[in-house]
Parts: C-alpha cells; sequence; structure tokens
C-alpha cells in the first residue's frame, strides 16, 4: 500500500477536481502493474493498472488507495473493471466518503466473491485525500494560510521589506504548494504592497514531490484576489501573467462599475460577493462560490495574513522563518512574540501544532485547526 501512495502522489495537483488515487496488481508478491488518476476525465488509477497487467490479474491482488467508484460520471464503473479482471482479491486503503459510492464499491465486490480488506493504511490513505474529503463532504474548499515571517512574528521587516523573510529552499517549496493547489488567494493589500505574480515557477527537476522529478511542466494555481471596492490596478502584474491559469477579483457590490469594467478588460474575471458587516467580501461565501464553481476548486492556499485573522476559514497553518532575522522595528504583521504567536489572531478556532521541520536555513511549523 506504501507503493500505491506513492504512485497516487503521482497525479497530486493535476486530478482536480478528482482526488488522488493509486493502485498495483501484485501477483506472487511482486507487482505486475501500477497505475495512478492523471487527471479528470481520463481512467482511474485501478483501471491504468489493470489494463497494464492484462491478463496476468486474473488470480492477482489489486491494491488501491481509494474504495473503487460504482457509478457512472465521466467514464463507467470501476468495479465493472474490476470484476472483469478476474483478480481475487481487492485491498482499500479508504472507503469513500462521497454520497455516491461511500461503500457501494466495497458490496459489489463482495457481492460477486472477491475478497475485499479495508483500512490497510487507512490514516495515511486518508491523510493523502484529506483535500478532497472535506471538499466532497462540505462542499468548501480545504484552506491552507501561509506565512513568512521574522523571528519576532512580522510578515516584513522594519523597513517594510518582506524579501527574503525565509530562505531559498523555504521558498521553492512555496512554488510546489502553487503547483498543487487548485488556487492561491491574497488579499488586495499584498497584491498592492507586492504585485506578485503567483505564479508556479519550478525547474524540470526534483524539488519537493516525486511528480515534479518526473519532469512534468509546473501548473499554475488560479490566482484570486480579495479585494472588495476593485482597487487592483489593471496594469498590475497578476493580469500580466503568460498563464493558463485566471485570475479572479472578488469584490462586493460596493465595487465602482467602472473599476470593474476596467478590470475585466484587463482579463479579470469578477466574482460578486455578499459583504460582511464591516463591507468587505465575506470570505466564507467567497469559498462556498468557488467550490460551487463550475471549476469546482477543492484546494486553496491562503497567503493573505490580514484576511485570514478575521475568516476563521483556514484548515491548516504554515509558517516559515529564519533564525536571526528579527524585524527590530515596527512593521505590517500582527503584534506577537515569536512565529507561533503569528496565529493568535485564529484563536476563535482551535488549532493544534502538527509539526516542526528544519528546511536548510529556514523553520518550518505546521498548525492544525480541530
Amino acid at each position: 500500500m506504501l507503493e500505491a501512495l506513492a504512485e497516487a502522489e503521482l497525479g497530486r495537483g493535476r486530478t482536480h477536481p478528482n482526488p488522488v488515487v493509486g493502485a498495483l496488481v501484485v501477483s506472487s508478491g511482486k507487482v505486475i502493474a501500477r497505475g495512478h488518476h492523471e487527471r479528470a476525465g481520463g481512467p482511474h488509477a485501478e483501471v491504468v493498472a489493470l489494463r497494464q497487467a492484462g491478463d496476468r490479474a486474473r488470480g492477482a491482488d489489486l491494491y488501491v488507495t481509494l474504495e473503487p467508484c460504482d457509478h457512472h460520471g465521466r467514464t463507467p464503473p470501476c468495479t465493472e473493471a474490476v470484476l472483469a479482471s478476474g483478480v481475487r482479491r481487492v485491498v482499500i486503503g479508504s472507503v469513500d466518503p462521497n454520497p455516491l459510492v461511500h461503500g457501494r464499491g466495497i458490496r459489489r465486490l463482495r457481492a460477486a466473491g472477491i475478497r475485499v480488506d479495508v483500512g490497510v493504511l487507512g490514516d495515511a490513505c486518508d491523510a493523502a485525500n484529506e483535500m478532497w474529503f472535506k471538499f466532497i463532504t462540505r462542499k468548501l474548499p480545504w484552506v491552507m494560510l501561509k506565512a513568512a515571517v521574522t523571528l519576532d512574528g512580522k510578515i516584513a521587516t522594519g523597513s517594510g521589506d518582506s524579501r527574503w523573510v525565509s530562505g531559498r529552499e523555504s521558498r521553492m517549496l512555496v512554488h510546489v504548494l502553487r503547483d498543487e493547489m487548485d488556487a492561491v488567494l491574497v488579499g488586495v493589500g499584498t497584491a498592492l504592497a507586492d504585485d506578485p505574480r503567483l505564479t508556479a515557477r519550478l525547474p524540470r527537476v526534483a524539488v519537493g514531490g516525486s511528480r515534479v522529478a518526473t519532469g512534468v511542466a509546473p501548473r499554475d494555481p488560479v490566482r484570486v484576489v480579495v479585494d472588495s471596492t476593485a482597487r487592483l490596478p489593471p496594469t498590475a502584474r497578476l493580469l500580466r501573467q503568460r498563464s493558463t491559469a485566471p485570475t479572479l477579483v472578488a469584490c462586493t457590490l460596493r465595487a465602482p462599475p467602472a473599476r470593474v469594467k476596467a478590470l475585466q478588460r484587463a482579463g479579470a474575471e469578477i466574482v460578486r460577493c455578499r459583504a460582511d458587516r464591516a463591507g468587505r467580501v465575506d470570505l466564507k461565501d467567497l469559498l462556498r462560490r468557488l467550490a460551487g464553481s463550475p471549476r469546482s476548486w477543492s484546494r486553496v492556499a491562503h497567503a493573505s495574513t490580514g484576511a485570514s485573522s478575521r475568516a476563521g476559514c483556514g484548515t491548516r497553518c504554515t509558517c516559515s522563518w529564519r533564525p536571526g532575522w528579527p524585524a527590530k522595528a515596527p512593521s505590517p504583521g500582527p503584534d506577537s512574540t515569536g512565529p507561533g504567536g503569528w496565529i493568535r489572531p485564529l484563536a476563535r478556532a482551535s488549532w493544534t501544532a502538527a509539526g516542526w521541520a528544519t528546511i536548510c536555513s529556514s523553520r518550518q511549523g505546521r498548525w492544525d485547526r480541530t
């Protein structure tokens, strides 16, 4: 199952809005075929592996990280391919929480006389699709709050300089993250101050995930700017990228029509959202709209600390810093002592420290919302 999980990772960031899934066909203790779900609309992992195995699948075992589907969607039911293959046993990591599947695939295979073992490395298989699980069960994107901070908990130095607070390796991991996420969201304050590109700029060599090492070209996330009154200038770099991913500007009805039209002429897609009590874009309404759109974005990296402090909508918070880099003077960011203090504005939600790592010259902390 560990090999099947590694196979699933080869599809990370490419299967939207589907989960990542890996499958192996094993005969006499040897892997004879493997496959992963590459893209939505393409064959599912178990079908890829079984096609590769051909007649050798008869009497073999099929390992798959997620329960095979038993309904018609963009592709036929995977259970039909499994039954036709002649495998004797199916080993499943996660039960699919999708109401269209949830247990149906397992029941059909067992009814046909196939031995089915469920829950093998279940926690690891669940973790591989934690983003998709939230999306499919709650119809909301999985949101990661991301920040690079100084040692005293600021997002910039005393002079306002935010380049570079973290180390080179940590910044490279940001691009890996962008490559894997459906969208990256910032507030208009960040967009005006930094004029970012928010694209995935990765070399075609091993950087982070195993999929990157295969030489697959990086994929840009959708860029989303929370801009209640449409202050983003049409000349912003976000609107001038050579990228297949669109730039969305989320605003309220208070946004002046002339500004909105100027952004649309520059190529922005406008998302009209409800306003909160302060007249700003209601972030929860925006997230519902992102999840409910025809493109169904399920994974969002939220890199705006000001908006995140009032939203309470994050699922994970990652914070990177470089020891020896204090701001040494008042600077943007919440008042706090130490990097851990960065998440204090999120006290209305429950956060639990989930891990620490040293990435060359940088340290990284992670908190999960419970």
